[in-house]
């Protein structure tokens, strides 16, 4: 077998059998090395390779235009909000109009998500926005796969196997590019590595598909002139290739929910392992004829070596004086880590970090959102973990009880042991600046309040030194039990008090959904609208049965009216509205939506039924408001964020 990638003679005769004698070994065996003959292959296939990068760029660089938009756009409001003008989120001619209305259609599109009935947690369906993106990868390179690759004759299925080797081949690039934490295509297009490793997980599947019509074709041509046998016993490339590809089935199948979540810290060691074994196997692989077809290895390796520098070099800064971290264990079996380091001082508000414990695990990190800013808690950083296993459960039978009596709670924090806390960060934050929104929603659920909560003590500490375009802040938290509120009640009423001295209208409403103690009720009907006792679920566990449809009405006082939910308040926290059940996001989302003078941002981070749930009502509601399509109605961001990575 020949990977190189070219044809026949350009104006020849198709190649065809006839007059060989398949009987005779070297008659055979030359038909052989002609149907092998690629030579013209080599370059339509390379050409190819080009034009999958030309539009591999073309995307990005139209990414990038609408990101650099963006973020302009975003920076103005900021400096005319500074400036004391009025409604700085509303777009304020026919041209930010235009590109709102364009947005506003692209955002309906892009926010939906499926998430199907009685499926495992592991599987999931991507935003349709990524669905669409991944089809329409799909189809520019099936289209440039079999376009102009119709060759007559015994070369046919040769002409589509070296198509497909060099397309293949060509997606090794763009699949290391899209895996580096710190990327290229993240720093141009604003795009998170979270959302980033989705495509990166596709691009593998699409180079797997690839190799397999590779594979599935050049031997179905051998086959069709029973060449198959002997060509597997007098070339190498065969062999190689099966390693190769046996190597790259694996990769797919390992990158699934099911083994990644496992055990992630192995699944880390063999990607990496299998990786390069894949990557020595196709360098083995290729033949002398297309040598040149390698620098689509070379830049690739390249590439990861660059983004280990950065990442070690930024790993060594950061640890060269470890930072210290104190651990408190919480009710619902949470731990909160506070992280003092001299060396990680500025973060951006939802970022992320690898934190390694060396003490629960030595050479082991974990992901964990910042919960705190740089101005918040004296410049330490703050994680809030729900204990599962691995590290996480290491850290919570560590953690210093919080269950410690008034008493003795101070003298047991001056003897608080500490732990050497190791850094790899930060990373994320490629949300747009919610600062820079009339009206910003923030809604998470457990302890996905740790990427709402970054936000919402970033807009305090700003509003409270700067004029902000925000006038309104509503947010949401849905948790199990009451007693969730201590992980960060002094964080909630200090935000809240701030805030409110800004001027800006704010709202906190947490939502209990299993609570005994707090939903008490002697039947059903005392109970908070919307809310019954499924025994189903466990103990008192809330669930709203109000249909969001019937709940809208059509005039803009009805809706306050209707949107308004019955609750009470908690002595911790008095700030907030605490209701039994959980959100009806249609009402509440349209009446804030209702009395938006600009843009609204909302952010959302807990489990994908949650997230899902508002992707949905968010699309649904632009479309019943005809958002920027004539009705004044502002446009609507959303930034969902995902528990895993």
């Amino acid at each position: 077998m020949d990977m190189s990638m070219g044809g026949g003679s350009a104006g020849s005769a198709p190649l065809n059998d006839s007059g060989v004698d398949f009987s005779n070994e070297t008659q055979a065996f030359d038909f052989l090395q002609l149907i092998l003959d690629d030579s013209e292959f080599q370059v339509d296939g390379n050409a190819y390779a080009r034009a999958f990068w030309y539009g591999v760029v073309v995307v990005i660089g139209i990414t990038a235009i609408f990101n650099i938009m963006r973020v302009t756009t975003l920076r103005l409001r900021l400096r005319m909000a500074a400036k004391k003008q009025e409604k700085t989120a509303r777009p304020k001619n026919i041209v930010m109009r235009s590109i709102a209305t364009v947005t506003a259609l692209g955002r309906e599109i892009a926010y939906p998500r499926i998430v199907p009935a009685g499926a495992p947690a592991w599987f999931k369906v991507p935003p349709l926005g990524t669905i669409l993106l991944l089809l329409t990868y799909l189809a520019f390179v099936l289209v440039l796969e079999f376009a102009n690759d119709d060759i007559p004759g015994a070369q046919h299925y040769t002409a589509l196997s070296i198509r497909a080797a060099w397309l293949a081949i060509a997606q090794v690039p763009l699949l290391i590019l899209l895996a580096g934490k710190n990327n290229l295509i993240g720093l141009f297009t604003g795009a998170s590595y979270a959302r980033l490793n989705v495509i990166h997980r596709w691009v593998a599947r699409m180079l797997l598909l690839l190799a397999t019509i590779h594979l599935g074709t050049e031997n179905y041509g051998w086959n069709e002139f029973g060449l198959r046998g002997l060509e597997w016993s007098t070339d190498t490339c065969p062999p190689t290739g099966i390693a190769a590809y046996a190597i790259l089935l694996w990769i797919n199948l390992s990158t699934l929910a099911p083994f990644r979540h496992f055990s992630y810290e192995f699944f880390v060691i063999q990607h990496l392992l299998t990786f390069f074994g894949f990557i020595i196997a196709v360098m083995i692989h290729l033949p002398t004829t297309a040598l040149y077809s390698r620098v689509y290895i070379f830049i690739p390796i390249g590439l990861w070596f660059l983004d280990r520098i950065v990442r070690s070099a930024r790993y060594l800064y950061n640890n060269v004086r470890p930072g210290r971290a104190t651990l408190e264990a919480m009710n619902g079996d949470v731990s909160r880590i506070r992280v003092t380091s001299k060396q990680v001082t500025k973060w951006s508000p939802g970022a992320y970090v690898l934190l390694s414990i060396p003490a629960f695990g030595f050479g082991q990190s974990h992901p964990a959102t910042i919960a705190s800013v740089p101005s918040s808690h004296d410049n330490d950083l703050v994680f809030i973990l729900k204990g599962h296993r691995g590290f996480t459960n290491r850290v919570l039978k560590s953690a210093s009880s919080s269950s410690i009596s008034d008493v003795s709670k101070e003298v047991a924090e001056t003897q608080d042991k500490s732990y050497i806390a190791l850094i790899d960060g930060p990373y994320g934050c490629k949300h747009s600046d919610f600062a820079a929104f009339d009206t910003v929603v923030l809604i998470s659920g457990s302890t996905g309040v740790t990427f709402t909560l970054s936000i919402l003590l970033d807009l305090a500490h700003r509003a409270s030194t700067q004029r902000l375009p925000v006038r309104t802040l509503e947010f949401i938290w849905v948790i199990k039990s009451i007693s969730w509120i201590h992980w960060i009640s002094d964080e909630l009423n200090a935000a809240y008090n701030q805030l409110c001295a800004a001027g800006i209208e704010t709202s906190f409403s947490i939502f209990v959904t299993c609570d005994n103690t707090f939903s008490n009720f002697s039947n059903d009907s005392d109970k908070a609208p919307g809310c019954r006792c499924d025994k189903s679920l466990g103990p008192c566990c809330c669930i709203t049965t109000v249909d969001d449809d019937a709940v809208v009405p059509q005039s803009s006082k009805e809706k306050a009216t209707a949107s308004s939910f019955s609750g009470k308040s908690d002595s911790i926290l008095p700030c907030a509205t605490l209701t039994s059940g959980r959100p009806s996001l249609k009402p509440i989302l349209w009446r804030l939506l209702d009395h938006a003078d600009g843009e609204t941002g909302i952010a959302v981070c807990g489990p994908l039924g949650l997230s899902s749930a508002v992707r949905n009502t968010v699309a649904t509601i632009s479309d019943e408001r005809a958002v920027h399509k004539g009705t004044g109605a502002q446009g609507i961001y959303l930034h969902a964020e995902d528990f895993s990575f």
